[in-house]
């Protein structure tokens, strides 16, 4: 079945976007990425990213080869993506306190340092700047918004699946999109979330 959009997977950092790309291709949706970010230990089954992407703002034209495709795009770049196209966006949503976590654990493991802000205070920025996305979103005619709950997706895939499948208009195979779910790696849980 040949889509006339672009599937956009997005979301904050650690929300659950490479689990989506997974569960997508594992549903027989043709995906755009590349083996530049290989698996690790903080996602051992692969990030699903495509390089091209992360020069959106300076240069777009990767989008075109996107259409009929799903692609990963880091929420910051929504608002780069290029007008003339129609896009479906799967915003994955996970509460910030375990976005935080679980980044601060990827950075610990890493070696590397992350940002100066204390976590009560990259929540806040995260929480605020996911407001201003949703709000752009809502905004914007040729964009379509799916928000799937990253808790939800592993606690119910089958669920979560068939939304998706049928957000995009599609004849995924949500058994297939369900098994590609490993509840194994939700780390950094939070009760209560």
């Amino acid at each position: 079945m040949t889509r006339p959009f672009v599937t956009v997977v997005s979301g904050l950092p650690r929300s659950g976007t490479s689990m989506m790309m997974r569960m997508l291709a594992a549903g027989g949706m043709p995906i755009l990425a590349d083996d530049v970010r290989r698996a690790d230990a903080d996602n051992p089954l692969g990030y699903f990213e495509y390089e091209p992407v992360k020069s959106t703002a300076d240069a777009a034209a990767w989008v075109s080869a996107a259409r009929g495709r799903a692609v990963k795009v880091i929420y910051v770049l929504l608002r780069k993506l290029p007008p003339g196209y129609e896009y479906r966006v799967i915003v994955m949503c996970r509460d910030v306190h375990e976005v935080v976590a679980s980044q601060a654990a990827m950075l610990k493991r890493s070696g590397r340092v992350g940002s100066d802000l204390s976590e009560e205070r990259l929540t806040a920025v995260f929480t605020r700047e996911l407001a201003r996305m949703e709000g752009w979103l809502e905004a914007q005619t040729n964009f379509a918004v799916l928000p799937v709950e990253f808790r939800r997706c592993i606690e119910r895939p089958i669920e979560a699946a068939v939304e998706v499948s049928e957000f995009l208009g599609s004849r995924l195979d949500v058994q297939a999109m369900a098994q590609a779910v490993e509840s194994a790696l939700y780390r950094q849980r939070i009760a209560g979330c």
